[in-house]
Parts: structure tokens; C-alpha cells; sequence
């Protein structure tokens, strides 16, 4: 169990890298990294500013990228980390990606659609079901989001 800890701290640190693209991009800082047999095989950062595409979620860029890397969209064996709880959208995703398990940083008590709003990657009615961990660097994770719109809130006031 020690060592799962350790691997789910070493990956979300990498998507913590990963959203930190997102933030020097102009975006919401939230990263996502995809994980099969201890290798990264996706990689996704919000892009939705960069793109002018509200579906460019940190989580869909980053399925698109281990699709591909795996050559199969459906990604059974695989674990996804992300630095913020996914929105409905994402969660989606996951279920029909058919994604083994989910680890996310901070929860999202507005949008989180995975224990928090709702939990879309949980429901019994629906054909597959992900396990989920969540809180890893939970504090690191929401602190990017903090400072962001922190940041975000005082250039407003600047104009």
C-alpha cells in the first residue's frame, strides 16, 4: 500500500508539471496524466484558452493522447491522475474510455462530478465503474488553483 502511495504522489506530481503549461499558457491550471503498467502515456493540460474549445479539458487531451499512444480507445488497465476534480464532461470520458481507476487532487464542490457534485465515474447505473482515490497533494493541487484565480482577480481590478 506504501508503494501505491508513493506512485500516486509521483504521478500527480507530474500532472502538477503538466498543469503548470496550462497557467504560463493563460489557462486554468489543471493538469492530467495517464498511467499503463507504471509508464505515462498520456499527457493533457487545459488548452480550452490556447484552443478557443471548451472541450480541451486537462482530462480529454490527455485520454486523446493514451488512445493513441495505446492504439485502442479503450484504456481497461489504465489510471488517470488529475490535479482537480473532473467536471460532468470529463467524467464521461473516463466511463466510456473505460478507465480502471481515477486519482484527483483537490475536490471541486461547484462542477466535481466524481464524488463531490455528482459522481458520474461511480454510478451503478451506468456500464463500467472506476475506482477512485482522492486528496493526493490535495493541498499543493488546490493552492495552484487558489493562487491563479487570486492573480486573475487582481488584474481584473487593475483595468
Amino acid at each position: 500500500m506504501k508503494q501505491d502511495a508513493q506512485n500516486d504522489e509521483r504521478f500527480m506530481q507530474a500532472a502538477i508539471n503538466a498543469a503548470h503549461i496550462a497557467e504560463e499558457n493563460g489557462d486554468v491550471p489543471v493538469g492530467c496524466i495517464i498511467v499503463h503498467e507504471g509508464r505515462i502515456i498520456g499527457k493533457g493540460y487545459n488548452q480550452r484558452e490556447q484552443l478557443q474549445d471548451p472541450t480541451a479539458h486537462a482530462e480529454i487531451i490527455a485520454l486523446t493522447a493514451a488512445a493513441s499512444e495505446m492504439g485502442n480507445w479503450r484504456l481497461e488497465e489504465c489510471t488517470v491522475y488529475v490535479t482537480h476534480e473532473p467536471c460532468t464532461m470529463c467524467a464521461g470520458a473516463l466511463v466510456l474510455a473505460r478507465a480502471q481507476r481515477l486519482v484527483y487532487g483537490c475536490s471541486e464542490p461547484k462542477t466535481g462530478a466524481c464524488g463531490s457534485l455528482y459522481n458520474i465515474v461511480q454510478d451503478g447505473r451506468l456500464n463500467h465503474r472506476l475506482e477512485v482515490t482522492s486528496g493526493v497533494l490535495a493541498e499543493q493541487c488546490g493552492e495552484l488553483l487558489r493562487d491563479f484565480f487570486s492573480r486573475r482577480r487582481t488584474e481584473n481590478k487593475k483595468q
